[in-house]
């Protein structure tokens, strides 16, 4: 007895990649812009004081929390499209824990902090909500998660890029550090800031040299 093995067309595996690929070069433009469009414009948000998390809460809170959700969705996508092209498995296994984190943080809202939004007290939170609290793990998850997937990528890729992949792990990790230990200081908010664009940076390069060597194939 013979099975005859069912194949899917030559041309669908290619372009879903590609597909997939390019949702890694538009997570980062759509959080960062979406994030700084909302810092900009709404009342009592300050870059030097406030995470993008706490843009969450109010009565726009639903743009930030479809920002999270949506970025996250991109973020596993391009996951699996770069396990597509890579050998390695624990790369995108950890990439999709970041997405996975990022679903999550904006299922379980952050607190409001240091007045926001409009008529929070100054300084953090009194006390911290069980749904502040998950998104605090859920963060904490995701961004040890998005440090590990550099080194793991970049370990796949030309020896330049392998050090690109592990200097923005790195500096990711020294701005996540900045926040975690609690410090109010601008320069630390804004450092993390910058992280954040850095780690999608990383992200968007990657899934574009990818992209550039499938197609050079």
């Amino acid at each position: 007895m013979t099975t005859t093995a069912i194949r899917r067309p030559r041309s669908l595996a290619p372009s879903t990649t590609r597909g997939l690929l390019t949702c890694g070069i538009l997570a980062g433009p759509v959080f960062v812009l979406t994030g700084v469009v909302q810092g900009l414009t709404r009342a009592g948000f300050d870059f030097t004081r406030h995470p993008a998390s706490v843009l969450s809460n109010g009565s726009l809170g639903f743009v930030q929390i479809t920002n999270f959700l949506v970025t996250g969705l991109l973020t596993i996508a391009a996951a699996a499209g770069i396990r597509r092209v890579l050998p390695g498995r624990w790369g995108p296994r950890l990439l999709t824990v970041y997405g996975v984190g990022l679903l999550c943080a904006g299922v379980f809202r952050a607190d409001p902090q240091d007045g926001f939004p409009a008529g929070t007290p100054a300084g953090p939170p009194a006390s911290i909500s069980w749904h502040g609290t998950l998104h605090f793990v859920a963060g904490g998850v995701g961004f040890a998660a998005l440090v590990a997937a550099c080194f793991a990528i970049g370990s796949h890729l030309t020896p330049a890029r392998t050090w690109y992949s592990r200097i923005s792990g790195s500096l990711f990790l020294a701005g996540f550090a900045g926040v975690a230990s609690g410090s109010t200081s601008p320069v630390v908010t804004l450092g993390f800031w910058a992280a954040v664009v850095i780690a999608f940076a990383w992200l968007a390069a990657t899934s574009v040299h990818l992209l550039s060597r499938g197609e050079s194939r």
